[in-house]
């Protein structure tokens, strides 16, 4: 399988290091690169590319826009962008990308992207990720709706109805869905931004539970707390938040 690459960045010194990194990987063909969204856009119009590498600052229409726009179409490019900013890191990649590699590009991590997208496109779920994309993009300004967690291969979309509580796991989180957990690569504080507080409240820094599944609070003898949900798992609460969960509890 020929797997047709499209690079877009301002920066002739970017298109020209990731052409040569993506040369020492068998059945990648660079197809195009462009120095501007624009374009891009007029580039693709004309011809199809499977993935695109995608800088997100750009003089004129950002990476940002350009991957907003391409949601729009039923089977979009898989989308991995190349930024110099780690910041952008959180907020944009978990659904909007594909992946994301920081420059200067490292080999481990661009061939940790180039077989992510890989086993995507030989599993056909080029669909799935186009939905995904576009979900992220109708949620933006609105409390999410529902996560799509990427593995290898495959994108799971998963309505955040059926979550039943959240752990933290670094810079991951874990979804409990009764017998089924899922990690998702976010932090749990952005994460939580994101959520509907009339759904959903944290309880400890690495908890969010959904305010359905509260039960009751037991006090430890230790003087900590712990909260007991209707699914059976039980959670710890940290002081911070204990009164508000006690009135939540009550109104519940």
């Amino acid at each position: 399988m020929t797997i047709r690459a499209l690079i877009v960045d301002d920066e002739e010194p970017g298109r020209v290091n990731l052409r040569c990194a993506l040369a020492e990987h068998p059945g990648w063909q660079v197809v195009a690169e462009c120095a501007s969204a624009a374009a891009a856009r007029a580039l693709l119009a004309e011809q199809e590319a499977d993935v695109i590498f995608l800088d997100i600052q750009m003089p004129g229409e950002t990476g940002l826009a350009l991957a907003a726009a391409l949601a729009a179409v039923p089977n979009p490019p898989l989308i991995i962008f190349v930024t110099a900013h780690s910041a952008f890191g959180v907020d944009a990649f978990e659904v909007h990308a594909l992946d994301y590699l920081l420059k200067p590009v490292n080999d481990a991590r661009l061939q940790d992207a180039v077989t992510r997208a890989a086993a995507m496109l030989d599993q056909r779920q080029r669909a799935a990720y186009g939905r995904a994309v576009r979900a992220y993009v109708g949620d933006q300004g609105q409390y999410l709706r529902q996560l799509s967690v990427k593995s290898v291969g495959r994108v799971d979309c998963v309505q955040l109805a059926d979550v039943q509580w959240i752990e933290a796991c670094g810079n991951y989180v874990q979804l409990h869905l009764g017998p089924r957990r899922l990690m998702h690569r976010t932090p749990i504080g952005k994460l939580a931004q994101r959520l509907d507080p009339a759904a959903f409240m944290q309880v400890h820094r690495g908890a969010i539970v959904r305010v359905e599944q509260f039960s009751s609070l037991e006090v430890i003898a230790d003087g900590t707390y712990r909260l007991h949900l209707r699914c059976g798992a039980t959670v710890p609460v940290s002081e911070r938040y204990i009164d508000a969960l006690r009135n939540r509890i009550d109104a519940v």
